[in-house]
C-alpha cells in the first residue's frame, strides 16, 4: 500500500488515495473502453477528495451502479464512486508519478454485465 495523489487535467479536482496497484482493471464496457480508463477500486475510507467537489458533474448509464464523476472544466474522469457499493474507483492514468508501463493489468468483462 502507498499513498498517491491524483486529479483531473486542469487541476480543479484533486484527491489522495491509499492503495496498492497490484490489481489494475482494464474494463471492456463501452464507457471504459472509449475513455481508455485503467481502474483500481479502493474502500471509500482510503479515498479523500482534497478539492473540486463543486466542480464535478455526474454521468450514469446502464444499471447506474457507478457514479461516473468528471471535471466540469476539463472533462477528465479521474475517479468514480460506487452508487450501489462502498468503493471509490480510481482512474490510474490520473495518479501523479505512476509509471503506467510498469503495471500489470487484469482484463475485466464489463461488456456482459
Amino acid at each position: 500500500m502507498a499513498t498517491y495523489t491524483g486529479g483531473c487535467h486542469c487541476g480543479a479536482v484533486r484527491y489522495e488515495v491509499e492503495t496498492g496497484l497490484e490489481k489494475v482493471l482494464v474494463c471492456n464496457c463501452s464507457h471504459c473502453h472509449k475513455k481508455g480508463l485503467l481502474l483500481n477500486f479502493v474502500d471509500k475510507d482510503k479515498f479523500k477528495l482534497l478539492s473540486g467537489e463543486d466542480n464535478l458533474s455526474e454521468y450514469n448509464f446502464n444499471k447506474k451502479s457507478i457514479r461516473h464523476l468528471f471535471c466540469k472544466t476539463c472533462g477528465v474522469q479521474s475517479f468514480a464512486e460506487g452508487a450501489a457499493f462502498p468503493k471509490a474507483c480510481i482512474n490510474v492514468r490520473c495518479l501523479d508519478e505512476v509509471d503506467i508501463d510498469a503495471l500489470t493489468f487484469t482484463p475485466f468483462n464489463g461488456k456482459d454485465l
